[in-house]
């Protein structure tokens, strides 16, 4: 007698895939990855879209904000784009025939 059903199997599978995608996403080599896009990327976005504000001296806290939402989003896919490539690379490959 199962005491899993398909429904069970499912939500332990989702479960397992997103503790194996956060356990890829904290790996030291990831992180340093992440950060360095996010601070040269980002030192770039921030000097084309707020650069003028800056050499005006108008630095508000809403700028801030979206300055520090301009940084975090090339670590974003830096982090995305390295787990994805992680997982893929883990993958077992089709037996060729």
């Amino acid at each position: 007698m199962c005491l899993l059903n398909g429904n069970m199997i499912e939500r332990i599978n989702m479960h397992t895939q997103r503790d194996s995608w956060f356990a890829l996403a904290i790996q030291p080599t990831v992180i340093r990855r992440g950060l360095m896009y996010a601070v040269i990327v980002g030192a770039i976005l921030i000097s084309i879209n707020h650069g003028d504000a800056i050499l005006r001296g108008e630095i508000t806290q809403g700028r801030i904000l979206k300055m520090a939402l301009t940084v975090m989003v090339p670590y974003v896919v830096s982090t995305l784009s390295s787990v994805g490539a992680l997982r893929t690379k883990q993958r077992p490959k089709p037996s060729e025939s």
